[in-house]
């Protein structure tokens, strides 16, 4: 493996990703939906904000660890849930747990991984999350409640944005698939890269591994990608959330909130907190950046519940605008899935390095001590705050 200290960004990792990995599979982590206008402006909108510098400040003894969701963590970040990451690097979401594990934060495991719910508890030695997705067989949804809660699962992410599914252009003229397919196209591009191909022969799946042999009896991977394709259930509503947070016993935290009224009906409803998200730019394009509407939702329900916030997040900067503008923690997807491409474990280590010491020295630099300190008062007014005064 490379020296992967080189990498001083995550652009960087992201170009090295690039490089490594097939292209169907890099694409589909590092795309959005239609014009992919919301996917951009997910991270253009985080340059409006500006960071307010201060001087002369006793800077010793900072720190950066705070709580998410009740759990401590050494930064407040944690790895949000991507499908496919087994397919950027072998058993890839076994190596991000560990990774995240090391660190000292939460990873959520997402219902459409490569690796199932139980290869990644046998690789890993602490709880961590599961992002569940809803779809018509009720039967299948319970079963994968009691397999994350038999894993000790400590939270539950419900993802509420995917009852269809947004068109994605480049994993269509990818013919993205996974185990892909075996074309003279893609061999040629194995050729090409021979550390990805190598390390996918000690993989321990080549599909959806939560839900393959769990659907039904002789289900080929014809027939499993056809079933996935129109599970998604049209009909998923608030009311949802009740019989599955009776059915996991834990917190249930709901995923793909961009409107107040939206994160005011998950409270009601006994979400225990929410994620203002709107699928990394993957769903509904020409959405508002998570970042924009993050605001108006801690103005909302803020006092109430614990906002977390999704997609976009880049840097450490990043982290620290998401929290003056209220959110209590972060989820890096996109960020993860480059060191995970780059360089395995390692390579997520890499990237949570590069964004804990962004944290450290911007935080300082803005002349903070303690990142639960962080909030308005660090930032200046801009056009994506309502509110004015600072």
């Amino acid at each position: 493996m490379a020296n992967l200290d080189k990498y001083l960004t995550i652009d960087d990792l992201m170009k090295a990703a690039r490089r490594r990995v097939p292209k169907m599979f890099f694409d589909y982590a590092d795309s959005g939906s239609y014009t992919e206008q919301t996917y951009r402006e997910n991270t253009s909108d985080f340059s409006k904000i500006k960071l307010r510098q201060r001087v002369a400040v006793n800077l010793e003894n900072r720190n950066l660890a705070t709580t998410m969701l009740g759990h401590p963590v050494s930064i407040p970040v944690a790895i949000a849930p991507v499908g496919s990451t087994g397919m950027q690097s072998a058993n890839g979401e076994i190596k991000a747990a560990r990774a995240a594990e090391k660190f000292g934060i939460p990873f959520t495991l997402s219902t459409m991984s490569i690796c199932s719910i139980e290869q990644v508890a046998e690789g890993t030695t602490k709880p961590f999350w599961f992002q569940l997705y809803v779809m018509k067989d009720r039967k299948f949804i319970e079963r994968l409640i009691d397999r994350a809660k038999a894993a000790k699962c400590s939270v539950l992410v419900l993802t509420m944005d995917l009852q269809i599914l947004g068109q994605r252009h480049k994993d269509i003229r990818n013919g993205l698939r996974a185990p892909p397919p075996i074309t003279p196209k893609f061999l040629f591009e194995l050729a090409t890269k021979p550390a990805w191909a190598l390390g996918m022969l000690q993989s321990k799946s080549y599909t959806f591994g939560n839900i393959h042999g769990h659907v039904s009896d002789g289900m080929d991977l014809a027939s499993l990608a056809k079933w996935t394709g129109t599970q998604f259930d049209l009909t998923l509503n608030w009311k949802d959330i009740a019989w599955i947070k009776d059915r996991f016993g834990g917190p249930v935290v709901v995923k793909g909130i961009l409107d107040p009224e939206d994160a005011q009906l998950a409270i009601d409803h006994g979400a225990d907190g929410i994620i203002v998200s709107n699928h990394g730019g993957r769903q509904l394009d020409g959405a508002p950046s998570s970042i924009r509407v993050l605001p108006e939702i801690v103005d909302a329900v803020g006092h109430k519940t614990e906002v977390l916030m999704d997609s976009g997040i880049r840097s450490g900067q990043d982290v620290l605008k998401a929290l003056a503008l209220g959110a209590k923690g972060t989820f890096v997807g996109r960020a993860m899935n480059y060191g995970l491409g780059a360089g395995g474990e390692e390579g997520v280590l890499r990237a949570l390095n590069i964004i804990t010491k962004e944290i450290d020295t911007t935080m300082a630099l803005m002349g903070e001590r303690d990142v639960r300190n962080v909030g308005l008062k660090n930032i200046y007014s801009n056009d994506l705050l309502k509110r004015q005064g600072y």
